[in-house]
């Protein structure tokens, strides 16, 4: 048995089977969007101003995803079933959407990250 074969099959020497409730994508299983994902998303939403959706498209280790990210550049990110999905989410909030893979995420949301990285180190150091 090579080495690649060992990762594959794990230390029973048998395959895992799919994830309950999860989709396969290529050699990856990843969890299917369920009604939790959309009541966060929802609750997240309107507890929030601001805020933009930006659509991320299917990936071999995630399905499609729906980022969303308030003025101060706080953000949430959850998978969805589908890109029209998503967008029609956002409608239905009246919150502007993109396609990620184009426009890429805000700056707002990495200075976000950056400022809650430093806070931390603060609280630790």
């Amino acid at each position: 048995m090579g080495l690649i074969d060992r990762f594959r099959r794990g230390s029973s020497g048998r395959t895992s089977k799919p994830a309950r409730g999860g989709a396969r994508t290529g050699s990856t299983r990843v969890r299917a969007a369920d009604r939790v994902d959309e009541q966060h998303l929802h609750a997240w939403v309107t507890a929030r101003r601001g805020v933009e959706g930006f659509v991320e498209p299917r990936t071999a280790v995630s399905d499609v995803t729906l980022l969303l990210v308030a003025h101060d550049g706080e953000w949430t990110r959850r998978r969805v079933p589908s890109v029209e999905w998503a967008h029609q989410f956002c409608n239905n909030y009246q919150v502007p959407s993109y396609d990620a893979a184009v426009v890429g995420i805000p700056q707002r949301m990495r200075d976000w990250n950056r400022r809650h990285k430093e806070q931390e180190r603060r609280q630790d150091g």
